[in-house]
């Protein structure tokens, strides 16, 4: 295996780790697709093409996965502060 597609694999792998299925299945679902065209092809060329666009595609997927979860993080930390107020606030009107 050539390390582009070496790289390709592990950066799928890392995106599939990272939950793109559910946050980012479009550029996931692009690089695993990129990557079996690799996998199979028998032009070198070609297969590396393949490869290195795999691995963007699956940085990308790991990337908007990353930054969905972190947003999802900090919309539940807002409303916790959110609830933390009208209580402080609820408890000052007695």
């Amino acid at each position: 295996m050539t390390p582009e597609m070496e790289a390709a694999v592990q950066a799928v792998q890392r995106a599939d780790q990272a939950d793109a299925d559910q946050y980012a299945p479009e550029p996931l679902n692009a690089a695993r697709q990129a990557l079996a065209q690799a996998q199979a092809s028998r032009d070198k060329r070609l297969a590396l093409d393949l490869a290195l666009r795999a691995a963007v595609d699956a940085d990308l997927a790991r990337a908007r996965s990353q930054e969905a979860v972190a947003a999802a993080e900090v919309q539940q930390r807002r409303e916790e502060i959110a609830d933390l107020q009208r209580t402080l606030g609820a408890e000052g009107g007695r």
